[in-house]
């Protein structure tokens, strides 16, 4: 169990396929949920929605090149994350996925898949983390910067841009810098 989680009956692992219909579910569940914000009456979590997350989801967990990870409470999977390594030289990571089952919005599961993937950044020596958010999913940017990432000055969204990429520098856990890649 990871430090930062403060309830003893959530754990997170590595993600296996056999994680993929609950991953899948979770995703489609969150996904509708923040879009519905902004489109109330569009059908986000559609069998055929569930099927493109499925789809998405098999690809991430059967690629060596994306670590994934599913966060699990009272045996049921509640949380997932996905990341990967940038091409770029400046030893960057991708957090490619992070999705919470909206009835555990606010219970430190997406607080602790977060928490996971910094120690696992940190212990490839990765310096630096991105990621793109949905411009209107405030709820996410609000998240985010809780935890320290920022708007990435290198990618300035266009003015109809939907999606914002945010940044986080990655210290070693004594506070200094990490090298510059992997």
């Amino acid at each position: 169990m990871h430090p930062e989680t403060q309830d003893p009956a959530l754990q997170v692992r590595s993600a296996t396929p056999a994680d993929l219909e609950p991953i899948a579910a979770l995703h489609t569940a969150a996904r509708a949920a923040y879009l519905r914000g902004r489109v109330p009456d569009a059908p986000f979590d559609t069998p055929a929605e569930h099927a493109r997350r499925r789809d998405a989801w098999a690809r991430v967990l059967h690629h060596d090149g994306t670590p994934s990870l599913c966060a699990v409470r009272r045996g049921a999977v509640v949380g997932a994350a996905s990341y990967r390594r940038r091409t770029d030289p400046r030893g960057t990571v991708e957090l490619h996925q992070l999705h919470v089952d909206p009835a555990h919005w606010g219970t430190g599961v997406g607080r602790a898949l977060h928490a996971a993937c910094l120690d696992a950044w940190r212990t490839a020596g990765f310096s630096r983390a991105v990621l793109d958010v949905l411009w209107h999913n405030h709820r996410a940017r609000a998240f985010y910067a809780r935890l320290g990432w920022r708007p990435d000055p290198d990618r300035r969204p266009a003015p109809d841009a939907s999606h914002l990429t945010l940044t986080l520098a990655l210290p070693r856990p004594d506070g200094r810098p990490a090298p510059a890649g992997p």
